[in-house]
Protein backbone atom coordinates (compact mmCIF):
# COMPACT_ATOMS: atom_id res chain seq x y z
CA UNK A 1 0.00 0.00 0.00
CA UNK A 2 3.05 2.49 0.23
CA UNK A 3 2.24 4.37 3.53
CA UNK A 4 5.05 6.47 4.21
CA UNK A 5 6.26 7.15 8.58
CA UNK A 6 5.06 10.92 7.35
CA UNK A 7 1.15 9.49 6.56
CA UNK A 8 1.81 7.52 9.57
CA UNK A 9 2.37 10.74 11.83
CA UNK A 10 -0.21 12.48 10.25
CA UNK A 11 -3.02 10.07 10.68
CA UNK A 12 -1.76 9.35 14.80
CA UNK A 13 -1.14 13.49 15.05
CA UNK A 14 -5.08 13.83 13.77
CA UNK A 15 -6.57 10.77 15.42
CA UNK A 16 -4.72 12.61 18.89
CA UNK A 17 -6.22 15.93 18.47
CA UNK A 18 -9.59 14.60 18.03
CA UNK A 19 -9.70 13.02 21.10
CA UNK A 20 -8.13 16.24 22.53
CA UNK A 21 -11.13 18.22 20.99
CA UNK A 22 -13.29 15.52 22.27
CA UNK A 23 -12.59 16.30 25.43
CA UNK A 24 -12.52 20.42 25.48
CA UNK A 25 -15.35 20.43 23.50
CA UNK A 26 -17.87 17.89 25.18
CA UNK A 27 -16.24 16.28 28.37
CA UNK A 28 -14.55 18.99 30.47
CA UNK A 29 -17.66 20.39 31.22
CA UNK A 30 -19.72 17.21 32.67
CA UNK A 31 -23.39 16.76 31.36
CA UNK A 32 -25.48 14.24 30.26
CA UNK A 33 -25.70 14.51 26.33
CA UNK A 34 -29.25 14.95 24.56
CA UNK A 35 -30.63 11.97 22.02
CA UNK A 36 -30.16 15.06 19.14
CA UNK A 37 -26.26 16.10 20.10
CA UNK A 38 -25.59 12.59 20.55
CA UNK A 39 -27.16 11.80 16.99
CA UNK A 40 -25.61 14.37 14.86
CA UNK A 41 -21.73 13.35 16.26
CA UNK A 42 -22.22 9.53 15.61
CA UNK A 43 -23.61 10.75 12.05
CA UNK A 44 -20.90 12.94 11.61
CA UNK A 45 -18.35 10.16 12.65
CA UNK A 46 -19.46 7.84 10.74
CA UNK A 47 -19.92 10.16 7.55
CA UNK A 48 -15.93 10.69 8.35
CA UNK A 49 -15.19 6.92 8.22
CA UNK A 50 -17.05 5.85 5.63
CA UNK A 51 -15.51 9.44 3.15
CA UNK A 52 -11.60 8.03 4.89
CA UNK A 53 -12.46 4.15 3.16
CA UNK A 54 -13.63 6.38 -0.56
CA UNK A 55 -10.49 7.78 -0.41
CA UNK A 56 -8.35 4.68 0.36
CA UNK A 57 -10.13 3.09 -2.56
CA UNK A 58 -9.71 5.96 -4.78
CA UNK A 59 -6.03 6.86 -4.28
CA UNK A 60 -4.98 3.36 -3.42
CA UNK A 61 -7.63 0.75 -5.34
CA UNK A 62 -10.40 -0.67 -4.23
CA UNK A 63 -9.14 -3.80 -3.20
CA UNK A 64 -7.61 -1.78 0.09
CA UNK A 65 -10.78 0.29 0.53
CA UNK A 66 -12.80 -2.86 0.27
CA UNK A 67 -10.37 -4.31 2.67
CA UNK A 68 -10.63 -1.28 5.23
CA UNK A 69 -14.86 -1.17 4.70
CA UNK A 70 -14.82 -4.67 5.85
CA UNK A 71 -12.27 -3.89 8.78
CA UNK A 72 -14.55 -0.91 9.76
CA UNK A 73 -17.47 -2.89 9.85
CA UNK A 74 -15.91 -5.69 11.82
CA UNK A 75 -14.48 -3.21 14.63
CA UNK A 76 -17.66 -1.18 14.77
CA UNK A 77 -19.70 -4.44 15.39
CA UNK A 78 -17.22 -5.24 18.18
CA UNK A 79 -17.19 -1.91 19.33
CA UNK A 80 -21.14 -1.88 19.78
CA UNK A 81 -20.59 -5.29 21.84
CA UNK A 82 -17.65 -3.44 24.01
CA UNK A 83 -20.78 -0.96 24.69
CA UNK A 84 -22.66 -3.44 26.44
CA UNK A 85 -19.94 -4.28 28.81
CA UNK A 86 -19.64 -0.60 29.18
CA UNK A 87 -22.90 -0.22 30.02
CA UNK A 88 -23.16 -3.03 32.65
CA UNK A 89 -20.12 -1.52 34.47
CA UNK A 90 -21.46 1.68 34.69
CA UNK A 91 -24.30 0.32 36.23
CA UNK A 92 -22.63 -1.95 38.35
CA UNK A 93 -20.53 1.15 39.91
CA UNK A 94 -23.77 3.16 39.92
CA UNK A 95 -21.59 6.56 37.83
CA UNK A 96 -24.12 9.46 37.91
CA UNK A 97 -24.77 9.61 33.88
CA UNK A 98 -23.52 13.22 33.78
CA UNK A 99 -19.93 11.63 34.50
CA UNK A 100 -20.30 8.60 31.95
CA UNK A 101 -18.81 11.30 29.24
CA UNK A 102 -15.68 11.19 30.88
CA UNK A 103 -15.44 7.58 31.95
CA UNK A 104 -16.28 6.40 28.10
CA UNK A 105 -13.75 9.13 26.74
CA UNK A 106 -11.09 7.77 29.05
CA UNK A 107 -11.86 4.04 27.98
CA UNK A 108 -11.96 4.52 24.39
CA UNK A 109 -8.33 5.90 24.86
CA UNK A 110 -7.78 3.23 26.58
CA UNK A 111 -8.78 0.89 23.88
CA UNK A 112 -7.11 2.57 21.28
CA UNK A 113 -3.88 2.06 22.99
CA UNK A 114 -3.93 -1.23 23.56
CA UNK A 115 -5.20 -1.95 20.01
CA UNK A 116 -2.11 0.27 18.57
CA UNK A 117 -0.02 -1.79 20.88
CA UNK A 118 -1.42 -5.27 19.77
CA UNK A 119 -1.43 -3.52 15.92
CA UNK A 120 2.06 -3.20 16.37
CA UNK A 121 2.66 -6.72 17.77
CA UNK A 122 0.53 -8.30 15.05
CA UNK A 123 2.15 -6.60 12.22
CA UNK A 124 5.80 -7.94 13.16
CA UNK A 125 4.38 -11.34 14.02
CA UNK A 126 2.91 -11.46 10.37
CA UNK A 127 6.50 -9.79 8.44
CA UNK A 128 8.64 -12.68 10.10
CA UNK A 129 6.29 -15.38 11.12
CA UNK A 130 3.77 -16.43 7.91
CA UNK A 131 2.78 -19.71 9.97
CA UNK A 132 0.99 -17.29 12.51
CA UNK A 133 -2.36 -16.94 10.67
CA UNK A 134 -2.81 -20.69 12.23
CA UNK A 135 -2.33 -19.29 15.36
CA UNK A 136 -4.47 -16.13 14.28
CA UNK A 137 -7.25 -18.29 13.06
CA UNK A 138 -7.77 -20.97 15.61
CA UNK A 139 -7.56 -18.18 18.33
CA UNK A 140 -10.96 -16.38 16.40
CA UNK A 141 -12.72 -19.65 16.44
CA UNK A 142 -11.54 -20.30 19.89
CA UNK A 143 -12.99 -16.52 20.78
CA UNK A 144 -15.99 -17.01 18.51
CA UNK A 145 -17.32 -20.23 20.55
CA UNK A 146 -16.78 -18.11 23.67
CA UNK A 147 -19.00 -15.20 22.04
CA UNK A 148 -21.51 -17.15 21.17
CA UNK A 149 -22.21 -18.93 24.67
CA UNK A 150 -20.67 -15.68 26.42
CA UNK A 151 -22.55 -14.56 29.35
CA UNK A 152 -22.69 -10.62 30.19
CA UNK A 153 -24.00 -11.40 33.99
CA UNK A 154 -21.16 -11.00 35.40
CA UNK A 155 -20.60 -8.23 38.11
CA UNK A 156 -17.43 -5.90 36.96
CA UNK A 157 -16.92 -5.02 40.78
CA UNK A 158 -15.56 -9.07 41.09
CA UNK A 159 -13.03 -8.19 38.62
CA UNK A 160 -9.82 -9.90 40.03
CA UNK A 161 -8.21 -6.39 38.99
CA UNK A 162 -10.73 -4.49 41.10
CA UNK A 163 -10.19 -6.42 43.99
CA UNK A 164 -6.68 -6.01 44.13
CA UNK A 165 -7.17 -2.24 44.00
CA UNK A 166 -10.03 -2.65 46.52
CA UNK A 167 -7.23 -4.22 48.76
CA UNK A 168 -4.41 -1.85 48.26
CA UNK A 169 -5.39 1.39 47.78
CA UNK A 170 -7.85 3.52 50.30
CA UNK A 171 -11.33 3.88 49.04
CA UNK A 172 -13.98 5.98 49.90
CA UNK A 173 -17.61 5.02 49.41
CA UNK A 174 -19.33 8.07 47.41
CA UNK A 175 -18.09 10.06 44.14
CA UNK A 176 -16.64 13.24 44.33
CA UNK A 177 -17.89 14.81 40.91
CA UNK A 178 -15.66 13.12 38.37
CA UNK A 179 -12.67 13.35 40.74
CA UNK A 180 -10.42 10.08 40.75
CA UNK A 181 -8.89 10.69 44.29
CA UNK A 182 -9.75 13.63 47.17
CA UNK A 183 -8.18 14.74 49.88
CA UNK A 184 -9.63 13.98 53.55
CA UNK A 185 -8.47 15.41 56.71
CA UNK A 186 -4.99 15.81 55.13
CA UNK A 187 -5.03 11.77 54.11
CA UNK A 188 -5.46 11.08 50.09
CA UNK A 189 -8.16 8.92 49.09
CA UNK A 190 -9.74 7.19 45.44
CA UNK A 191 -12.99 7.11 44.72
CA UNK A 192 -15.37 4.95 42.84
CA UNK A 193 -14.21 6.73 39.43
CA UNK A 194 -10.72 5.30 39.39
CA UNK A 195 -12.27 1.60 39.91
CA UNK A 196 -14.50 1.96 36.77
CA UNK A 197 -11.78 3.27 35.37
CA UNK A 198 -9.87 0.06 35.82
CA UNK A 199 -12.53 -1.95 35.06
CA UNK A 200 -13.02 -0.30 31.68
CA UNK A 201 -9.33 -0.59 31.21
CA UNK A 202 -9.22 -4.78 31.80
CA UNK A 203 -12.47 -4.54 29.38
CA UNK A 204 -10.39 -3.19 26.77
CA UNK A 205 -7.84 -5.53 27.31
CA UNK A 206 -10.11 -8.09 26.62
CA UNK A 207 -11.69 -6.78 23.60
CA UNK A 208 -8.18 -6.00 21.68
CA UNK A 209 -7.47 -9.76 21.35
CA UNK A 210 -10.99 -10.27 19.70
CA UNK A 211 -10.73 -7.45 17.43
CA UNK A 212 -6.57 -7.31 16.00
CA UNK A 213 -6.55 -10.92 14.92
CA UNK A 214 -9.96 -10.20 13.39
CA UNK A 215 -8.98 -7.18 11.02
CA UNK A 216 -5.51 -8.94 10.71
CA UNK A 217 -7.91 -11.45 9.19
CA UNK A 218 -9.23 -9.19 6.07
CA UNK A 219 -5.82 -7.22 5.63
CA UNK A 220 -2.23 -7.46 6.09
CA UNK A 221 -2.15 -3.45 6.00
CA UNK A 222 -1.12 -1.94 9.15
CA UNK A 223 -2.53 1.30 8.52
CA UNK A 224 -5.95 -0.03 7.53
CA UNK A 225 -5.65 -2.11 11.05
CA UNK A 226 -5.24 0.71 12.70
CA UNK A 227 -7.48 3.66 10.88
CA UNK A 228 -10.00 1.30 10.89
CA UNK A 229 -9.94 0.65 14.60
CA UNK A 230 -9.40 4.52 14.79
CA UNK A 231 -12.90 5.19 12.92
CA UNK A 232 -14.97 2.52 14.69
CA UNK A 233 -13.87 3.89 18.11
CA UNK A 234 -14.74 7.74 17.34
CA UNK A 235 -18.19 8.30 18.09
CA UNK A 236 -17.97 5.63 20.14
CA UNK A 237 -19.34 7.78 22.97
CA UNK A 238 -21.64 9.48 21.42
CA UNK A 239 -23.28 6.21 20.26
CA UNK A 240 -23.48 4.85 24.00
CA UNK A 241 -25.88 7.69 24.91
CA UNK A 242 -27.88 7.31 21.48
CA UNK A 243 -28.57 3.78 21.98
CA UNK A 244 -28.20 2.94 25.34
CA UNK A 245 -31.47 1.81 25.43
CA UNK A 246 -31.37 -0.40 22.06
CA UNK A 247 -28.15 -2.03 23.58
CA UNK A 248 -30.63 -4.25 25.66
CA UNK A 249 -32.62 -5.31 22.97
CA UNK A 250 -29.66 -6.44 20.25
CA UNK A 251 -29.69 -10.03 21.86
CA UNK A 252 -28.58 -11.60 19.21
CA UNK A 253 -25.31 -9.29 18.36
CA UNK A 254 -23.21 -11.90 20.42
CA UNK A 255 -24.29 -14.70 18.20
CA UNK A 256 -24.11 -12.67 15.04
CA UNK A 257 -20.00 -11.73 16.37
CA UNK A 258 -19.67 -15.05 16.56
CA UNK A 259 -20.33 -16.19 13.15
CA UNK A 260 -18.33 -13.57 11.88
CA UNK A 261 -15.26 -14.16 13.96
CA UNK A 262 -15.94 -17.82 12.80
CA UNK A 263 -16.02 -16.58 9.29
CA UNK A 264 -12.68 -14.91 9.58
CA UNK A 265 -11.58 -17.68 11.42
CA UNK A 266 -11.88 -19.71 8.60
CA UNK A 267 -10.03 -17.24 6.38
CA UNK A 268 -7.22 -17.30 8.69
CA UNK A 269 -6.56 -20.74 8.18
CA UNK A 270 -7.34 -20.82 4.58
CA UNK A 271 -4.95 -18.28 3.61
CA UNK A 272 -2.25 -20.07 5.78
CA UNK A 273 -2.48 -23.12 3.99
CA UNK A 274 -2.03 -21.39 0.66
CA UNK A 275 1.13 -19.73 1.60
CA UNK A 276 3.10 -21.46 4.17
CA UNK A 277 5.29 -24.88 3.21
CA UNK A 278 4.52 -26.92 6.51
CA UNK A 279 5.97 -30.56 6.42
CA UNK A 280 2.62 -32.19 7.88
CA UNK A 281 0.43 -30.58 5.55
CA UNK A 282 0.37 -31.71 1.53
CA UNK A 283 3.73 -32.96 1.30
CA UNK A 284 5.33 -29.80 2.52
CA UNK A 285 3.99 -27.55 -0.37
CA UNK A 286 1.64 -24.99 -0.16
CA UNK A 287 -2.09 -26.31 -0.51
CA UNK A 288 -2.41 -24.56 -3.88
CA UNK A 289 -6.17 -25.61 -4.35
CA UNK A 290 -7.33 -23.98 -1.32
CA UNK A 291 -9.76 -21.25 -2.70
CA UNK A 292 -9.03 -17.18 -1.41
CA UNK A 293 -12.06 -15.67 -0.10
CA UNK A 294 -12.45 -12.16 -1.94
CA UNK A 295 -13.02 -8.99 0.17
CA UNK A 296 -16.13 -8.03 -1.88
CA UNK A 297 -17.61 -11.60 -0.48
CA UNK A 298 -15.74 -11.17 3.23
CA UNK A 299 -17.55 -7.05 3.03
CA UNK A 300 -21.08 -8.65 2.08
CA UNK A 301 -21.20 -11.33 4.37
CA UNK A 302 -20.03 -9.46 7.44
CA UNK A 303 -22.59 -6.71 6.48
CA UNK A 304 -25.34 -9.42 5.74
CA UNK A 305 -24.54 -11.17 9.38
CA UNK A 306 -24.77 -7.90 11.23
CA UNK A 307 -27.95 -7.09 9.43
CA UNK A 308 -29.70 -10.29 9.89
CA UNK A 309 -28.56 -10.38 14.33
CA UNK A 310 -29.96 -7.02 14.48
CA UNK A 311 -33.16 -7.63 12.48
CA UNK A 312 -33.83 -10.56 14.55
CA UNK A 313 -32.59 -8.68 17.94
CA UNK A 314 -35.67 -6.16 17.57
CA UNK A 315 -38.29 -8.71 15.84
CA UNK A 316 -37.67 -10.75 18.90
CA UNK A 317 -37.49 -8.49 21.60
CA UNK A 318 -41.03 -7.06 20.01
CA UNK A 319 -42.30 -10.29 20.42
CA UNK A 320 -41.56 -10.69 23.86
CA UNK A 321 -42.69 -7.04 24.78
CA UNK A 322 -46.03 -7.94 23.51
CA UNK A 323 -46.42 -11.61 25.46
CA UNK A 324 -44.95 -9.47 28.40
CA UNK A 325 -47.73 -6.85 27.97
CA UNK A 326 -50.66 -10.06 27.25
CA UNK A 327 -49.73 -11.31 30.93
CA UNK A 328 -49.84 -8.29 32.63
CA UNK A 329 -52.89 -7.72 31.16
CA UNK A 330 -54.35 -10.98 31.99
CA UNK A 331 -53.15 -10.73 35.51
CA UNK A 332 -54.76 -7.09 36.20
CA UNK A 333 -58.04 -8.88 34.69
CA UNK A 334 -57.78 -12.21 37.24
CA UNK A 335 -57.39 -9.09 39.75
CA UNK A 336 -60.20 -6.96 39.26
CA UNK A 337 -62.49 -10.27 38.51
CA UNK A 338 -65.18 -10.86 41.56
Amino acid sequence: MGVTPLIWIITIAVTVAFFIWEFYAHVRKPHEPTIAESAKWSAFYIALALLFGVGIGMVSGWQFGGEYFAGYLTEKALSVDNLFVFLLVMSAFAVPKMYQQKVLLIGIAIALIMRGIFIAVGATLIANFSWIFYIFGALLLVLAYRQAFASHDNDPQNLRIVQFARRHLPFVDQYHGDKMSVKIDGKRFFTPMLLVIVAIGFVDLIFAVDSIPAIYGLTEEAYIVFTANAFALMGLRQLYFLIGGLLERLVYLAQGLAVILSFIGIKLISHALKVNELPFINGGEPVKWVPEIPIWFSLGFIATTIVVATVLSLLKTRKDGKREAAQQEAEKAEEVAP
